[in-house]
């Protein structure tokens, strides 16, 4: 080779390697994200978060170079409303998104969008593997890629940053829709006489059966963390990328995964910190952060973390990144929770946590939790505690889920963690009561939430632009609060109120007035003559409210008008709404057994059908 031919290769090696060191540079320019999304599983299962949970072995690797959030929190129970959130970090009730599943979904307001958006607007490559489950219209520019083989692999060039969630649905609550005949204690890994079981469940083998399975469950999620992690490494992109792994919401033994309750909503949230973007952060890895987030802010600390300009629209903000310390992040100490329709379920629900109180605002208190949602009693724990409750075989605690509910409930989680002792009426707490409450009421009132109209109301008029509707009714929303908090009062002191509202020109007012009384129940009797007047309301629902409230007393058989009201809507999202009293009469109520041949109705399929199948005693179980 010629001496010219050696610089030439000389000079173009060098040329190449400056090359590859700028494309290395542009690469470091910022960082990447990796969502790892289990399913379904508060952070009660996992032993990073409880001494009495499964081994984890790589999620606990993940805490050692990274931060454990103690505080972490879904602000809704269930997976559409929570990955909703998650996606538009926005809170559900202010942008109509909060029922699962949607009958429409909600549009965002005009401008703004999921926050991946943002990211692919920055330049990242953006993928989804591959659950969505949106209560809203996702629109346009969201995922480079949203399937089961999405991946960061294919982003256009290796130095595309990137933002990838990966779903993992080993924990689902499908997972314990097992039989009878499908019951193998002998291939539990966990054994079942270690598993802690909660003061509210009964102590069966069939419970400490669906416990030991559900940490075998939690050991598989701890797998594919390790999977997924070693891809990082493999491709060189590890010490790169900010990787979160977190449960999608609570769950999912009884009573977590559709309840307001810490089994519901605490989720884990570990953050494992690359070395290269340690410098945005600031906080020793290993450290165990105490502040409160919530899914709200989770978009919103992604965006702060890649150098992307937070939407001022957003509801949440930004837990790491420059800016903001640990002692920042620990000083946050609040939490919101809402809870409306699960399938075919209704029962309104919202809970404020600060720091070591959790209050909830049960606003349909005569539904017992155990209101029957087909889906959850597929699982045969359910079946089993049910049945016993029937039988006379639980002691207290465990009879409140299938007990009403209180109009609201405080706890302390530091000495009450399975909150199951209400302190809403002890004069030591009175203080604390009256400012969660207060916090409560100007929460849901500046949201505004929308939920204080029928969803078929939502439906109807306000899911084209949700936010706006919101605004423009803020007033009405309002006075709708102020309606339905007539039942924190005692009964003498709101009975004047009560009275006018069900005489009010807003139908809306008229509904909550009935649906306060029912809270009463027997306390306020004194109001059945006005009661039975209202069943000639002009207003349909509110006749069912009516009707829902003397059955409560047993002053007056509420099935002919659920039987009329039922045949003549045409509106699946009323019918829904209707069954729900027919079943919480039937079931809970005596003396009103529901005859399904009674009705003649023009709407098939959906949740109206889950509800007539229960009805009919046909519900596949």
């Amino acid at each position: 080779m010629t001496l010219q031919w050696r610089l030439f290769w000389v000079v173009s090696s060098l040329f190449c390697v400056a090359a590859s060191g700028a494309n290395l540079a542009r690469a470091a320019e910022k960082p990447n994200f990796v969502w790892i999304v289990s399913e379904d599983n508060s952070k009660h299962y996992l032993r990073l978060f409880d001494p009495a949970g499964a081994p984890a072995p790589n999620i606990e690797a993940l805490a050692q170079n990274g931060l454990v959030f103690e505080h972490a929190f879904s602000n809704a129970p269930v997976c559409s409303t929570a990955r909703t959130t998650l996606a538009t970090c926005l809170y559900g009730p202010r942008i109509g998104t909060q029922y699962h599943r949607k009958f429409q979904p909600a549009s965002l307001a005009p401008g703004w969008r999921m926050f991946p958006y943002y990211l692919r607007q920055a330049g990242y490559y953006t993928t989804n593997n591959a659950k969505k489950d949106y209560n809203a219209v996702e629109g346009n520019g969201v995922w480079d890629a949203s399937s089961k083989r999405a991946t960061w692999r294919h982003r256009p060039s290796p130095d595309t940053p990137f933002f990838h969630m990966h779903s993992y649905a080993a924990s689902h609550e499908s997972s314990l829709h097992f039989t009878k005949e499908q019951i193998d204690f002998a291939s539990l890994q966990t054994d079942p006489q270690t598993v802690q079981i909660a003061p509210y469940h009964p102590d069966t083998p069939l419970f400490r059966y669906t416990y030991a399975r559900y940490h075998d469950r939690m050991r598989k999620v701890d797998q594919f963390v390790g999977k997924i992690v070693r891809q990082l490494k493999e491709d060189g992109l590890l010490e790169d990328t900010f990787v979160f792994y977190f449960g999608d919401h609570g769950g999912v033994l009884p009573r977590s995964k559709g309840y307001l309750y810490e089994t519901g909503l605490h989720v884990p949230l570990v953050v494992r910190i690359p070395k290269k973007w340690q410098h945005l952060v600031g906080i020793p890895r290993g450290t165990r952060v105490e502040g409160f987030v919530s899914f709200i802010d989770f978009g919103a600390t992604v965006l702060h973390l890649a150098g992307v300009p937070v939407p001022k629209h957003f509801d949440g903000r930004p837990f790491l990144g420059p800016g903001v310390s640990l002692e920042d992040i620990n000083r946050r100490n609040q939490t919101y929770g809402y809870a409306d329709r699960f399938d075919e379920k209704y029962d309104l629900c919202r809970s404020l946590r600060v720091g070591r109180f959790k209050y909830i605002r049960n606003y349909q208190a005569f539904y017992p939790d155990s209101l029957q949602n087909n889906y959850r009693y597929r699982m045969l724990a359910y079946q089993q505690w049910r049945q016993m409750y029937r039988d006379g075989k639980l002691n207290a605690v465990q009879r409140q889920f299938f007990e009403p509910k209180p109009v609201e409930a405080l706890f302390d989680i530091e000495s009450d963690p399975y909150e199951v002792r209400n302190l809403a009426a002890d004069p030591a707490y009175a203080t604390v009561l009256q400012q969660m409450r207060q916090r409560m009421q100007h929460w849901v009132k500046n949201l505004p939430d929308l939920s204080f109209f029928p969803e078929c109301e939502l439906v109807k008029r306000g899911l084209d632009d949700p936010v706006r509707f919101g605004r423009a009714h803020a007033d009405q929303i309002a006075r709708l609060v102020d309606v339905a908090d007539l039942s924190l009062r005692p009964f003498a002191k709101a009975k004047a109120d009560l009275e006018a509202a069900m005489q009010s020109s807003d139908r809306w007012e008229r509904y909550w007035a009935w649906i306060a009384c029912s809270c009463f129940g027997r306390r306020a009797r004194d109001l059945v003559p006005a009661a039975r007047k209202a069943l000639d309301d002009t207003e349909p629902l509110v006749r069912v409210r009516a009707a829902e409230f003397l059955a409560i007393v047993g002053a007056t058989d509420p099935r002919p008008v659920l039987y009329d009201t039922l045949n003549a809507t045409d509106d699946p999202a009323v019918a829904t709404l209707i069954l729900n009293t027919a079943v919480f009469v039937n079931d809970h109520l005596k003396g009103y057994p529901f005859d399904v041949s009674r009705l003649h109705m023009k709407l098939k399929g959906g949740y109206v059908e889950r509800r007539l199948s229960h009805l009919a005693g046909r519900e596949k179980q």
